[in-house]
């Protein structure tokens, strides 16, 4: 019988040690939206909401630790890289087939850009993941996110002639250049009703709140009124 440390073996802590280091040196030069700082809160929200679902914690750490390990968006959309570089990865670590291709799935199917994709593939993990992933893009933490990312690409803040589009395609939003407010509209601001859990629900009201208090904020300084 193998040791096992908390709900993990002796093995699988080791390789989710070995997939830390891995990622904190393959994000060290990531955008700051999208580095190792992202991944770690990810990570740790993740194993967090994986413990009040009974999800299979072995698939969340490693999951969580590589879900944006070759992000789309920033090598020309090709969405297939992030999904490879995982594969080879744990592939040199001997991981379980199975599991391989289960982490491979989400890295495939976590992003809200793929949210209408049509998948027969669905499991709590991916569910525990992609609440993680989405609360880290809401609250004063996806706000700073935003912008920091709108100014990576030379948008504007903000441009009342620029209304925001709630029915992109993927291709569409995948493609956009508007200014970053526009994004609270077509993605921030619709992620509290996308939550699969219970605990992200509760963590994502908090986060929703904050971000309409913020637009007001900005909406009133920007016509002078505080």
């Amino acid at each position: 019988m193998k040791e096992v440390k908390g709900n993990l073996t002796i093995e699988q802590q080791k390789i989710i040690d070995q997939t830390v280091v891995y990622v904190r040196d393959e994000l060290s030069e990531a955008e700051g939206g999208h580095d190792w700082f992202h991944i770690y809160r990810v990570w740790k929200t993740a194993v967090t909401l994986a413990q009040e679902e009974q999800a299979d914690l072995f698939i969340v750490n490693l999951g969580a630790l590589l879900h944006d390990i070759a992000d789309a968006k920033f090598h020309g959309g090709n969405e297939d890289i992030g999904p490879e570089k995982a594969k080879a990865f744990m592939e040199s670590l001997s991981i379980e087939p199975e599991v391989t291709e289960h982490i491979i799935h989400i890295i495939r199917y976590i992003s809200f850009k793929n949210r209408h994709q049509q998948t027969d593939f669905e499991s709590k993990e991916l569910q525990v993941i992609r609440d993680a992933d989405r609360l880290d893009a809401m609250g004063a933490i996806g706000i700073a996110r935003a912008f920091n990312y709108g100014g990576y690409k030379g948008r504007a803040l903000y441009n009342p002639s620029i209304r925001p589009n709630l029915n992109k395609t993927k291709e569409e939003y995948k493609a956009a250049t508007e200014p970053t407010l526009n994004h609270f509209y077509e993605k921030l601001l619709l992620l509290k009703d996308m939550m699969h859990t219970d605990a992200a629900r509760k963590m994502a009201e908090q986060r929703h709140r904050y971000m309409e208090d913020f637009l007001e904020q900005f909406y009133a300084e920007w016509e002078g009124k505080r």
